[in-house]
């Protein structure tokens, strides 16, 4: 409805019955062909001199990164508002698609991605296989081929609104509410990742979010790389300290000052059991505790840690 709304108000430019002009450049602008020669001729035969051209792999590349990451993005999306849930196997879409540039560079087409006004059409109206983005690319052929005058009086803004309202349903203010009550760690991300596209480009916007979410990620490994709960006993308070899974170099001046602030004349239990990588600063901070936790009467017992001194 959108569409036809957008061609009758094209018509109605172009007839005088309102007093507004569309460029050439706000409507679609798709080529006519008068005849099956003339749109074969269409496509074009790649130029392998180029080959030695620096300058085509570096945007080859910037190209694949981009529709990879709008790809996966558009797979996320479409897997959230799939009413049954399924899971896109991503790498089997990766594959498809590097394939499809390929045959579609040859022909001197354009870049393929996955695009989430199609995916979403196809889940409003029931698609549930594959067959129904096959005969949507059908459709597309045929109507390049019949109708691409009538293709051509479709407004740019009329697509531009639909996109519009594709994207306020995957982010309506739900689902920035959504994101703000899984925490600051969450929702800060999200919301500068959204805000980064929006100001600068896809690319762009991505890397910044990244960007944010490893500080998080960062921030959160050297909050928590122990865990620590005490046992009272009538002769000596007894400490287990579990280190986490990945304890780094980042670790380092928090569980210093843990086991600094242990009381004198109880015992420590260090349990790196759980632990899958242990930074050699970590090791050599236990090593030099079991030195001075002697010297202040506290018993010790390390386990799951590989020490240095160790027999």
């Amino acid at each position: 409805m959108a569409v036809i709304a957008g061609i009758l108000l094209n018509l109605a430019y172009r007839c005088g019955l309102l007093n507004f002009t569309l460029k050439e450049t706000q409507v679609v602008q798709i080529p006519v062909a008068g005849s099956a020669a003339d749109f074969f001729r269409q496509f074009t035969i790649p130029d392998f001199s180029q080959l030695t051209n620096p300058q085509v792999y570096m945007v080859a590349l910037v190209i694949a990164v981009i529709a990879s990451l709008e790809t996966l993005l558009c797979v996320e999306a479409t897997d959230k508002l799939d009413p049954d849930k399924r899971v896109t196997p991503t790498n089997r879409e990766l594959k498809a698609q590097g394939l499809g540039n390929i045959v579609s560079g040859l022909i001197g087409g354009l870049p393929i991605t996955q695009v989430i006004v199609r995916s979403s059409a196809n889940i409003t109206f029931g698609g549930k296989s594959k067959v129904s983005a096959i005969i949507h690319g059908f459709l597309l052929l045929i109507s390049a081929i019949a109708i691409p005058s009538i293709l051509n009086l479709i407004p740019l803004a009329t697509l531009a609104a639909i996109l519009f309202v594709v994207g306020y349903k995957l982010a309506k203010p739900a689902v920035f509410k959504q994101i703000y009550q899984q925490g600051r760690e969450q929702f800060v991300p999200f919301v500068v990742t959204v805000g980064a596209i929006l100001l600068t480009d896809l690319l762009k916007g991505i890397m910044i979010g990244m960007g944010f979410a490893i500080f998080y990620i960062l921030r959160n490994n050297f909050k928590n790389p122990y865990y620590i709960w005490k046992n009272g006993h009538e002769q000596r308070e007894e400490y287990h300290v579990t280190l986490s899974e990945e304890v780094t170099f980042l670790n380092k001046g928090s569980l210093l000052q843990m086991l600094n602030h242990v009381p004198a004349n109880s015992k420590v239990i260090i349990d790196g059991t759980r632990s899958k990588s242990i930074h050699y600063d970590i090791i050599e901070i236990i090593e030099n505790y079991l030195i001075h936790a002697k010297s202040i009467g506290v018993t010790t017992e390390v386990k799951g840690i590989k020490l240095n001194n160790q027999d």
